[in-house]
């Protein structure tokens, strides 16, 4: 199977074909992820909460990414990897993201970073962009700003803080943004970035309107032992295993049945 690409998420973007996604933090589940077809693998900095028990994604640092980005990027083929950037390590210069980037992508085989913010990184973004290194941002709820935003709560239902979070996408895009995560955001805001943004939107909590769809995998699974988001579902209720559960994933948000109107805002 041919490797995903950044010009084949955009394909799709433009074809309307779905865009599936998924977490992965080891070998064992990314092989299953690859295996049943998903096109981006997320090592995201949510391995902190449901990986090592943090209440929070901020106690990670960046040798643990690219500890686990190295699990997963020996299992994946075909999947697109993206590695987050952890909290603390792009924010206070583009030269230092651009440091922590290259070393994420050249010690782990990710493909792709992926950093949280708004207009307050766009110059970073064109940094890493114009050397080489594809970004995923992340707008709505930014879990690494929880102490700011006063908890995991919905996004963008002002019409203040929609449209600055829209200016923010505009924003992310002329920068040179390969792919953009929303999280937490009324379903209808997200279709207004969608159609406002050339790269591919990735949806966790954003509704049916996005490009793609998000989960994380212990969610998705319902191994997590603290209450999930709205947002996500369980699709191991009823499904004979894991490979099974993924594929159901997969097959709803193709089809377009997830999520449906009760996992949206």
């Amino acid at each position: 199977m041919a490797r995903i690409t950044v010009d084949h998420l955009r394909t799709m973007k433009l074809d309307k074909t779905p865009i599936v996604c998924l977490t992965a933090y080891d070998f064992s589940f990314a092989t299953i992820l690859d295996n049943v077809g998903i096109e981006v693998a997320l090592v995201g900095d949510s391995l902190g909460m449901v990986v090592q028990g943090h209440s929070t994604t901020l106690p990670v640092t960046l040798d643990e990414i690219i500890y686990h980005c190295k699990c997963v990027s020996r299992a994946c083929g075909r999947a697109l990897v993206v590695a987050d950037m952890p909290f603390g390590t792009f924010e206070s210069s583009p030269q230092k993201a651009f440091d922590n980037a290259a070393r994420l992508l050249g010690e782990s085989g990710a493909h792709m970073v992926k950093m949280e913010g708004g207009e307050p990184i766009r110059d970073t973004v064109s940094f890493l962009a114009d050397r080489g290194i594809p970004v995923c941002g992340h707008l709505g709820l930014m879990p690494q700003s929880v102490n700011m935003l006063g908890g995991f709560r919905v996004q963008g239902r002002t019409e203040a803080v929609a449209q600055q979070l829209v200016r923010d996408a505009e924003a992310l895009d002329r920068a040179g943004l390969s792919l953009l995560v929303l999280e937490a955001i009324p379903a209808g805001l997200a279709e207004v970035v969608t159609r406002s943004v050339s790269p591919p939107t990735i949806g966790i909590g954003a509704g049916p309107g996005t490009d793609g769809q998000i989960l994380i995998l212990y969610d998705l699974l319902g191994i997590y032992s603290q209450k999930s988001p709205k947002f996500s579902k369980d699709f191991m209720q009823d499904a004979g295993s894991i490979a099974e559960a993924i594929k159901v994933y997969a097959e709803a948000v193709r089809n377009g049945t997830f999520p449906g109107p009760e996992h949206s805002f």
